[in-house]
């Protein structure tokens, strides 16, 4: 609605009591476009709304000497046709776009009788997405602009190339993958033939060619009073694959033997792409005495990492 004049002792009509409600809550009436329209004075304020609805592109034009300084104008676009907010003899300028997509709007003020500032209350415009394929990364080309790189497949890594994004294959020594876990359950045998320990784990190589670096930490490791020693070794599925102690703590003398850690590594070939288990196993030397692992609780780990040869 309007900005109103008043003067003193006027007496205001039920008309213009409804304006200024509308005016200061921010109600009102809204009035329907279809076509290209040029504001009138009666456009202004926050009671009205010029909106346009119309399938096909218009334009909304904004002329001087109409519109006092502060006054508003809003403005929005319902139709599925492009409305562009248009300089008439008044100029218009903005942050954002004078072309108002469906469904975006915006409010003019007037900071004087000929000129205008759009505040473009909803922009939907915004990336156009590259992406045609999952897994896909954006990145920026140039500047802002959008651009799409490929997914790239088993085994590559993402690098720099040219001050770009880009997928190449990873080099001798890169780790593909890590696998690991932990383990403080207290697990005994007095059994000569190695026994599972708790510490097992799987990984899927993603090429045959690829060596999996097997590392095995035993902690708190406890041998009975009888004479005898703790035997450790790594297994691949049913496999030995290297015995890392043959006779720990071994001694002639009776008496419980304790000792903090055994740490092993290795380099495995398993040659496969299919799901590989590497374990721990343990033995007591003479098979009579009780030996314990992770004893008191302690914490013992197996970690698998694949590496490029």
């Amino acid at each position: 609605m309007a900005k109103q004049t008043f003067t003193v002792g006027q007496v205001l009509t039920a008309a213009q009591m409804t304006s200024l409600q509308q005016t200061a809550m921010g109600g009102g009436s809204t009035t329907a476009k279809t076509a290209s329209y040029v504001l009138v004075l009666a456009d202004a304020g926050f009671g009205t709304v010029v909106q346009m609805n119309s399938a096909s592109a218009t334009t909304i034009t904004v002329n001087t000497a109409l519109f006092a300084a502060g006054d508003t104008v809003q403005i929005q676009n319902v139709g599925s046709g492009v409305c562009t907010v248009t300089a008439g003899t008044a100029t218009v300028s903005t942050a954002g776009s004078l072309a108002l997509s469906q469904y975006e709007g915006g409010q003019l003020y007037f900071n004087t009788t000929s000129a205008a500032l759009f505040f473009d209350i909803v922009q939907s415009t915004g990336m156009t997405n590259p992406m045609t394929t999952t897994g896909d990364i954006i990145y920026s080309s140039s500047g802002s602009t959008p651009a799409r790189l490929g997914i790239g497949t088993t085994g590559q890594v993402l690098n720099v190339a040219s001050g770009l994004p880009a997928w190449t294959t990873a080099g001798s020594g890169a780790v593909v993958q890590v696998k690991s876990m932990n383990s403080s359950t207290a697990t005994s045998t007095s059994s000569s033939t190695f026994q599972d320990s708790t510490l097992t784990l799987a990984i899927t190589p993603t090429s045959a060619s690829n060596k999996i670096l097997v590392i095995a930490t035993v902690n708190s490791i406890l041998r009975g009073a009888i004479i005898s020693g703790i035997g450790l070794q790594l297994v691949r599925t049913a496999t030995s694959i290297s015995v890392f102690e043959k006779n720990l703590l071994y001694s002639d003398s009776g008496g419980s033997t304790f000792v903090g850690a055994s740490s092993h590594s290795f380099l495995d070939s398993p040659a496969t792409t299919s799901a590989t288990t590497y374990k721990v196993q343990f033995r007591s030397v003479n098979g009579t005495n009780s030996v314990t692992i992770q004893n008191d609780v302690a914490n013992s780990s197996l970690v698998l990492m694949e590496v490029i040869p």
